[in-house]
């Protein structure tokens, strides 16, 4: 199985991109978001990638963090989610934003990826809400913060008491995420508090 590939841009398409690795071309599909993120042609690059092994075929799926492999690998558990709805999903949602919107419940926030209706969005949400992969930092999404820094004082004593009450830490992060989008990243511990266990109800 192949786990990472590092190679050059040879080519990018709608959906896929072709890397040279020692003069072999392999074609891997990718999100929007992570093509987007690819260098020019030419170009060194590393891929993580999850490979599908068929009767009739192999395909290869890459990724830039090993959170975004994660995701992909878990929405494919969950019925009616293939790999195409899997990378539609995170080609409209960064993985941050995914942590946020499984852990709030907002549905409506998967269901913004083409092909993903309100019913797949709703058992999305609720069948991922305690599998999310990554800590507080890879679920808090805010203005200022660097993905997989240490994170303010305020929201990581808010994560802390969640996971105090018994709650996942990826479950407690992404309920926060959801407090720190209403009340802002200046909030009182308190009331960050409140806000992730108001999300943990909905």
């Amino acid at each position: 199985m192949i786990g990472k590939l590092r190679g050059t841009v040879d080519s990018a398409g709608v959906e896929s991109v072709v890397l040279d690795v020692g003069g072999v071309g392999y074609l891997v599909h990718c999100s929007p978001r992570t093509l987007s993120a690819l260098p020019a042609p030419g170009e060194p690059v590393s891929l993580l990638v999850d490979t599908h092994v068929r009767e009739d075929m192999i395909r290869l799926y890459g990724f830039v963090t090993e959170a975004e492999r994660e995701w992909f690998r878990l929405m494919q558990g969950v019925q009616g989610v293939g790999a195409r709805l899997a990378l539609a999903i995170l080609g409209v949602l960064s993985t941050g934003a995914l942590a946020q919107a499984v852990a709030g419940g907002d549905k409506a926030a998967v269901a913004r990826a083409p092909g993903v209706g309100p019913k797949l969005a709703a058992r999305i949400v609720l069948e991922l809400k305690d599998k999310g992969p990554g800590g507080a930092a890879d679920a808090i999404v805010m203005p200022g913060h660097e993905p997989g820094s240490p994170l303010p004082q305020n929201v990581e004593d808010a994560v802390s008491a969640l996971v105090n009450l018994g709650y996942g830490r990826p479950q407690a992060a992404g309920a926060v995420a959801a407090a720190v989008a209403s009340l802002g990243a200046e909030a009182a511990t308190a009331a960050l508090i409140r806000g992730g266990l108001k999300a943990l109800s909905m």
